[in-house]
């Protein structure tokens, strides 16, 4: 590539519910990260505040002003006690749980009439390489119906058009206790060092992928 590959890393904020989201830390880990393999890469981090109005506005600058070649986003599955791997997204919104402002959406799909939309075979490269750190991880066909759902649809639709990015992916990760709290009995035992080690892992891979992609179509 003529051009410093962009990788842009994003997380959620809190939401009701969940007054602590681990993808903050876990994103501002990653974006820190300092490796030969990334000396040529620019890694920038942004940090959704949970709207769905923030999204359709905040993504489509995030794009336009910071150009990346793929992005790596990740959010919170509350109640999953390993690292789910999203393949696709859903043309669902729930119409019950409110946003972080406390609204409700009003329509329980994104598209009227659209099927589902995957992102596509490398994914199951990001699960490998997840795997291979030794965490528990997982493929997932359900990204549920939140915003972390509505963000993956976003997100695949922005790489299908032709300023978008070449690759993206969603990864949901289990909670974290905070310092001085514990989790209740059942939930992740997954602390941020191994999802700071996975999340390593996949973005390298994503490198990798975007590199390879830019040599194909070049």
């Amino acid at each position: 590539m003529n051009e410093p590959l962009r990788i842009l890393l994003t997380g959620f904020g809190p939401f009701p519910g969940a007054p602590f989201n681990p993808t903050m830390p876990l994103v501002k880990r990653l974006s820190e990260l300092r490796r030969p393999a990334l000396d040529d890469v620019e890694i920038s981090s942004h940090i959704f505040h949970v709207t769905y109005g923030t999204v359709d506005r905040e993504l489509p600058q995030l794009i336009a002003e910071r150009r990346p070649h793929a992005l790596l986003m990740f959010g919170l599955a509350g109640r999953t006690p390993y690292l789910r791997i999203e393949t696709r997204a859903r043309n669902a919104v729930t119409t019950t749980f409110p946003d972080a402002d406390r609204h409700v959406a009003r329509k329980g799909v994104i598209v009227p009439g659209a099927h589902p939309m995957l992102f596509g075979p490398h994914m199951a490269r990001l699960l490998r390489a997840a795997r291979a750190t030794g965490i528990d991880a997982r493929p997932s066909r359900d990204a549920g119906s939140y915003l972390c759902n509505y963000l993956s649809w976003r997100a695949i639709e922005a790489t299908r058009t032709a300023d978008g990015p070449r690759l993206a992916a969603f990864i949901h990760i289990p909670p974290l206790p905070r310092a001085g709290t514990a989790l209740p009995r059942g939930n992740s035992r997954i602390t941020i060092e191994p999802l700071v080690d996975a999340g390593e892992a996949m973005l390298m891979e994503m490198v990798r992928l975007v590199r390879r992609k830019s040599v194909r179509t070049s």
